[in-house]
């Protein structure tokens, strides 16, 4: 296949995988998940948020949004990637196995009130389904961010914004879409 060709099948697929969403309920549960951010950051609660590989950025590039600003300027509003200390990350990883390396900052972390936004195209992701169980057990708001079917994560969140798709790479692109769109009506649309 030729490059423009990829090119213009992979823009496609976006164009058609963004419109077949707007044709669901994920719009309307995407909204919920919003007032349910801005309710929990007015009653001086904060956002967590935690992924793997190119989830793990989109944590952090959330986080920044929320904490810096997205298209407003305002008031910095409490948002933590646990993705990005490097020493808690290895220490937790070396001393109880990879798979904390979430639930423990959790653990730290989380208080009731607060949302988890957990973030894995599989919706298997151990580390991120452990988080996600300690946060409800504590009170947490939580959300999981997946690919088609939700795996397991859909069973522990309170909200599974769910992308049609098998494609990591195309569910990706609808996560961060979908975190730009949180952030816009937090920030006050």
């Amino acid at each position: 296949m030729q490059d423009m060709d990829v090119i213009k099948k992979r823009m496609a697929e976006h164009i058609a995988l963004v419109e077949a969403v707007t044709q669901g309920d994920l719009p309307a549960r995407l909204a919920n998940v919003a007032e349910k951010i801005r309710e929990a950051l007015a009653a001086g609660h904060k956002v967590l948020l935690c992924g793997n590989g190119g989830s793990a950025a989109d944590c952090q590039h959330l986080a920044a949004e929320l904490v810096g600003r997205f298209q407003k300027e305002r008031a910095a509003l409490p948002a933590i990637a646990l993705t990005v200390d490097t020493s808690i990350l290895t220490a937790i990883g070396n001393d109880y196995g990879f798979e904390k390396v979430f639930v423990r900052q959790v653990e730290a972390l989380g208080q009731a009130g607060d949302v988890l936004l957990g973030l894995s195209t599989s919706g298997n992701s151990l580390d991120v389904l452990k988080a996600a169980e300690l946060a409800k057990e504590r009170g947490l708001y939580t959300v999981g961010f997946t690919a088609a079917g939700g795996g397991r994560l859909a069973e522990l969140c309170d909200v599974c914004l769910a992308v049609p798709v098998k494609v990591t790479a195309r569910a990706q692109e609808v996560h961060i879409l979908m975190g730009h769109i949180i952030c816009e009506l937090v920030e006050g649309a």
